[in-house]
């Protein structure tokens, strides 16, 4: 199947990526891959190592150059530099956890809200306080929501790297979400947990789909994807194998043979 993996009828699309391609010299890493999910719905991208997923949201977040065309609540976003997809609300963290490692937890949030927190050289001069009370209330605004990514406030004053993997882990969810997300893009956020780690990050993407957020989620850890995802796409040497629910996903044997290895 090739064509787009649709959403639930009725629903416009938050993302919609159609005819992704992405080439480096000779190898073809992506062609002709095209998606999209709606607010509240989690899309599941999985695929055995080497299938594209990681170019697909290269591709999607202008990050390579590439062929196809991205839209954003039903405008065409396709010109728009990474930058500016992040101030339009489509977001994403990276397969590996990203910090200022000098900074504490609660200023490491602060400094992704640039200028939200930070008022210019001379509105500092000219109003201290009024600078003052905006950082004031970055920190408050911070703290709130690093408390709903389950870091706890006993940790903010803390380096990332003197946390705990699965909280750093959550903490680099939270500082792609930001002060908010309409779209995020989550690239293996499973890799390397386990027990209630896993637990923590099942709820939280329970409560991000909850609250209206288009989730699209590159995962090798097949019981959580299958738990949470409402659809999942395919991917096998670049072009788009299947799309479905989790349960049509399990029963394809197209799946299993390039997943797998083998069909039953």
């Amino acid at each position: 199947m090739h064509g787009i993996a649709p959403t639930r009828a009725g629903a416009e699309p938050a993302l919609r990526v159609e005819g992704l391609g992405v080439r480096y010299g000779a190898l073809v890493a992506l062609e002709d891959v095209s998606w999209e999910v709606r607010a509240g719905e989690l899309l599941g991208i999985i695929g055995p190592n080497g299938a594209g997923k990681s170019s697909c949201y290269e591709a999607v977040t202008a990050m390579v150059r590439r062929s196809g065309r991205v839209c954003l609540h039903g405008s065409d976003v396709t010109q728009v530099p990474p930058y500016g997809l992040a101030d339009l609300g489509l977001k994403r963290a990276f397969q590996q956890n990203a910090f200022f490692d000098d900074l504490s937890v609660l200023d490491n949030f602060v400094a992704i809200m640039g200028a939200h927190a930070h008022a210019r050289l001379v509105a500092c001069a000219a109003a201290p306080w009024r600078a003052a009370r905006r950082r004031a209330a970055a920190r408050a605004l911070a703290a709130r929501q690093l408390v709903r990514f389950g870091l706890p406030a006993d940790c903010h004053e803390r380096r990332p790297k003197e946390l705990s993997y699965g909280m750093q882990r959550m903490l680099s969810i939270a500082l792609a979400y930001g002060q908010g997300a309409s779209v995020l893009l989550l690239d293996e956020p499973a890799a390397g947990l386990g027990g209630a780690d896993m637990a923590a990050l099942e709820r939280l993407l329970a409560e991000l789909k909850q609250e209206g957020v288009a989730l699209v989620v590159i995962e090798h850890h097949m019981e959580l994807i299958m738990a949470v995802a409402d659809r999942i796409c395919v991917l096998d040497l670049g072009r788009l194998l299947a799309c479905g629910t989790p349960a049509e996903i399990q029963r394809d044997p197209r799946v299993r043979e390039a997943y797998l290895g083998k069909t039953q």
